[in-house]
């Protein structure tokens, strides 16, 4: 049966389509995210569900920013210390609060030792540090050589988290940082998406796994680890599936089961329409098809569909292209936001940087090309010499993807569209606050 060509999508075309289609997804009873609480220790990189209400004041107390000495500002007025002191004022020491504990209320003409982090006693409206006084151990005294102002070095009781205040929201990936703010207002636990399942296929009679002795025309399988990598990376739960050979049958067989097991099928290579390219024709026996074949370089065998279960329900199948650099690339530009909604975050795509370029690109493709790139020390862009989609070592090398629009060309010194592969990774994460 003759092969039936379209157009090729444009990306964005693409991007709407799979927004759309993986947000209808989930929003539909087969693709409702379900929920877990787990330990705060160990919530990095997972997506909250649930915004997070502090109920404590951060910090609790009033306390000291600095080590030093607690003092009543006005004492030191009294005695003519404002702005350049003409003299010294010398108080006596009454007591010394570390980290902890919690002094008595400092009288009129005393100071008290305090320590970084203490809470500053009743009575007092003034740090002094350290390094503006002079200490008389023997005689008890503390010598204060420099102005004081009130409140000076003092960290005010919910300077900055307020009781009630949402600090973090739902839909957001925890960074470290976030896991610091959860921990800061006693959070324990925490109300999380649980981690989407993502089934991992690798197709090719080709394809050996490394270790394995390589026979003539064969290949080891690059992708299955790479992509293995990149979910994993993306807060997805990699299960992988194997290599499925170049068989329609095999290949069927290999997409109903996964589908029964993830929420998300991917798979790579036989996506083409070369008469060993199986997967099309198998997905439109197991499901369906929303589009294939894109107008990007590299990755234009890419297909986007879903896949029936035995209880009716579906999962979301994306095929992404054999060649190592294609698969990478359209994992991050594509699999990568589909993943993070599935995750519990919002559609994001990566933000591009414009920078000045140091190469020269004088042959425009009709495709938009992604080209593997780096930073140099001078802040432009120089790109990889090879930019085969074989060229696996290039995705190594390169620290971000230089997009060029079809038709454009580049000179030395024209501006460019530079997207870099933490964003390309991470594209809707942050610790924001709420």
């Amino acid at each position: 049966m003759a092969t039936a060509f379209k157009p090729l999508m444009p990306l964005d075309e693409a991007w709407s389509a799979l927004r759309a289609a993986v947000e209808n997804h989930v929003a539909g009873s087969q693709g409702q995210r379900q929920t877990e609480s787990i330990s705060s220790f160990e919530a990095l990189g997972r997506v909250l569900a649930e915004t997070v209400v502090s109920p404590v004041d951060v910090p609790p107390l009033d306390n000291s920013a600095m080590d030093g000495y607690a003092v009543r500002a006005a004492d030191l007025v009294q005695a003519g210390q404002v702005g350049a002191a003409p003299e010294a004022v010398t108080l006596p020491q009454a007591q010394r609060i570390a980290a902890g504990q919690v002094g008595v209320a400092l009288q009129a003409g005393q100071c008290a030792r305090i320590f970084t982090g203490a809470p500053v006693p009743a009575g007092a409206d003034a740090v002094v540090m350290q390094e503006h006084t002079t200490a008389d151990p023997g005689a008890g005294t503390v010598r204060f050589n420099e102005p004081v102002k009130a409140g000076q070095n003092i960290r005010r009781r919910g300077e900055d988290i307020a009781q009630g205040q949402a600090v973090l929201q739902a839909g957001l990936r925890l960074s470290a940082a976030g896991l610091g703010v959860a921990a800061s207002v006693g959070k324990a636990a925490l109300t999380v998406f649980k981690q989407p399942r993502v089934g991992i296929l690798t197709t090719g009679s080709e394809l050996v796994m490394p270790g394995q002795p390589l026979p003539a025309g064969a290949i080891y399988n690059s992708n299955r680890h790479t992509l293995r990598g990149l979910v994993q990376a993306a807060g997805g739960q990699a299960q992988d599936l194997g290599i499925v050979p170049d068989q329609l049958d095999a290949t069927r067989a290999a997409l109903r089961e996964a589908a029964q097991h993830n929420d998300l099928v991917i798979s790579s290579g036989g996506v083409s329409v070369g008469e060993e390219d199986h997967l099309r024709n198998a997905v439109l026996a197991e499901g369906g098809l929303d589009f294939w074949a894109l107008a990007i370089k590299p990755g234009k065998p890419f297909v986007f569909g879903w896949l029936q279960r035995a209880d009716g329900s579906r999962a979301l199948y994306m095929g992404l292209p054999g060649n190592p650099v294609a698969s990478y690339v359209t994992f991050l530009l594509l699999v990568r936001p589909v993943l993070a909604v599935l995750a519990g975050e919002a559609w994001a795509l990566p933000q591009s940087l414009q920078l000045q370029a140091d190469f020269t690109w004088p042959k425009a493709d009709k495709r938009r090309e992604f080209a593997r790139a780096r930073l140099g020390a001078d802040g432009r862009v120089t790109l990889y010499p090879n930019q085969g989609s074989g060229v696996l070592t290039s995705a190594v090398w390169a620290d971000g993807l230089l997009d060029l629009l079809p038709g454009q060309t580049v000179q030395p010194g024209d501006t460019v569209s530079y997207l870099p592969l933490a964003e390309l990774l991470q594209p809707a994460s942050g610790a924001r606050l709420a």
